[in-house]
């Protein structure tokens, strides 16, 4: 056997995780990493860095595995942060892998080089570092996939000059790293009493429950104790099944509006998620007067915030597990979530959409959505269930839910977007990527012509006159120049045939809804 190189222990360690995709937009000073690339690993192709960074995100959310992913320099690095950030705030775990120039020349500040490089991503990543000698880089990359997957998950960077991919290097030493965090069992102890102590117990699920898989126990730890369950606010995952009688709707994200949500409670246990992430400013106590609070989740920045009551930081499904086995007085039903009427047909508005699209969709699928005004629709008539998973920003910043979705079905997911004409134009190139990989992706774009969660921002702030309208944009000829196949509806009475259509397609489609603003 030759000389080891840099790579080849890179792509060796790579193998051993059980890594076979790599996301990216490469430039010229990444190119040498894919020298004589392995057949078993696939790159996946981008055409802009923002988006090959969602679709990482989404692979690994998806699959449970850091995703890797591949950027140029500062100028792709720059292009991603957007999407980073994102998936940060997702807790993702994400090796992110940028090219740096030779080190001979970077005294001399060559063109395209990285200044700083480990500064410039932070502070949206957990860890960054650019070795100090070319050997050293498959002990950095190694290290970095085990700190994205230490609680809480998260994007690590490792900048990696040009020339260092060709030099000498040996294969790691084989190695096992635990990255569980389990929680105070004496805590747990108290959080039970506590719960069994309750007369009127209520949940807040948020974005862990559905990253850990825990939807399904905390269903059944909220039926033990008849405790209505309530979405976190901008929770970004899948919480419980939303067909459960015990699943009370969504927490909006404002102070009093949640205090009185929670209302009649006197114990608020809140699950993967922080108390609380709110939007607009508020005033008053974070959980109604004489409540108690108990916050469960594996980030230790959520408890040390936490404004008052037990906080317990540890792996969330054995934590539920522990609450399970506290014993359970007896409680009668709460009351019943509130029902909607169906909307009327007279013109498509979000509401008739999102309940058609509830009663047409097929099940077990991964949904991404990033459509700011459907949103409020979106609650009152679509029911995340089994076998389904939900994805959502949760940073706040647009761009995310398309490539998140291209990366869901790369993962092998049947997946659907639901993405308003603004978010739309953020990430408009993933839709090259669904056609060139085949994906099993469906595109819904909610059509208002506008920006039209900024108008109703603009009456609460009282602000008039803001340059909201998107007039123009046509999504049928925009999907069809990069590939894929797609139809418009504009009148009620041809929704269903066209909702119908879009799902029974293969391959990746695109369905343009033109929406009452």
């Amino acid at each position: 056997m030759g000389t080891i190189t840099v790579r080849d222990a890179v792509y060796a360690f790579l193998a051993d995780q059980g890594i076979d995709t790599i996301f990216g937009n490469p430039g010229s000073t990444e190119l040498p990493m894919f020298r004589d690339m392995p057949p078993s690993i696939r790159y996946v192709l981008g055409l802009q860095e923002g988006v090959v960074a969602g679709m990482a995100d989404g692979h690994a959310q998806a699959t449970g595995l850091p995703a890797l992913l591949n950027l140029h320099s500062s100028a792709g690095v720059g292009h991603a942060l957007g999407n980073i950030h994102t998936a940060y705030r997702n807790r993702t775990p994400m090796v992110i892998v940028a090219g740096q120039q030779a080190r001979s020349i970077l005294p001399f500040e060559p063109f395209l080089f990285a200044e700083r490089p480990t500064e410039f991503p932070q502070p949206f990543v957990k860890w960054a570092v650019e070795p100090a000698r070319a050997e050293d880089v498959p002990l950095a990359i190694a290290r970095a996939f085990h700190v994205a997957m230490q609680p809480p998950r998260g994007p690590v960077f490792v900048s990696v000059p040009v020339d260092d991919w060709d030099r000498p290097s040996t294969l790691l030493a084989p190695r096992r790293v635990s990255t569980r965090l389990d929680a105070d069992p004496g805590l747990l102890t108290e959080a039970g009493a506590m719960l069994a102590r309750a007369e009127r117990p209520v949940i807040v699920a948020g974005s862990g429950v559905g990253r850990s898989g825990a939807g399904a126990a905390l269903a059944h730890l909220a039926s033990l104790h008849q405790a209505p369950v309530w979405a976190a606010p901008f929770a970004a995952r899948e919480t419980i099944d939303e067909n459960h009688p015990l699943f009370a709707g969504f927490l909006p994200a404002a102070r009093e509006p949640i205090v009185a949500a929670l209302s009649g409670h006197d114990l608020v246990l809140v699950i993967g998620a922080p108390v609380f992430t709110w939007h607009v400013e508020g005033f008053g106590p974070a959980v109604p007067p004489g409540a108690a609070l108990v916050l469960i989740d594996d980030d230790p920045d959520f408890a040390a915030r936490v404004p008052q009551g037990l906080a317990i930081t540890g792996d969330i499904p054995a934590a539920i597990e522990r609450l399970t086995a506290t014993r359970a007085p007896d409680r009668g039903p709460p009351a019943p979530r509130p029902s909607y009427p169906a909307p009327a047909g007279g013109s498509i508005t979000s509401d008739l959409l999102i309940a058609r699209l509830q009663a047409l969709r097929p099940h077990g699928i991964a949904i991404a959505e990033e459509a700011p005004s459907s949103r409020p629709a979106l609650h009152r008539h679509f029911r995340v269930g089994p076998g389904d998973t939900f994805h959502a920003c949760a940073s706040g910043g647009l761009g995310f839910a398309l490539p998140a979705a291209a990366g869901l079905a790369v993962a092998g997911r049947p997946t659907l977007a639901l993405i308003g004409d603004g978010s739309m134009m953020y990430s408009i190139q993933t839709l090259w990527s669904a056609a060139r990989y085949a994906l099993d992706l469906r595109v819904i774009v909610v059509n208002n012509c506008g920006y039209a969660a900024l108008d109703q921002f603009g009456e609460q702030f009282g602000v008039q006159g803001a340059e909201t309208a998107l007039p123009g944009l046509d999504f049928c000829a925009l999907a069809q120049g990069h590939g894929l196949p797609a139809a418009r509806v504009s009148d009620p009475a041809g929704l269903d045939e066209a909702l119908v259509a879009l799902f029974a397609r293969t391959g990746p489609s695109l369905l343009e809804v033109m929406v009452a603003r």
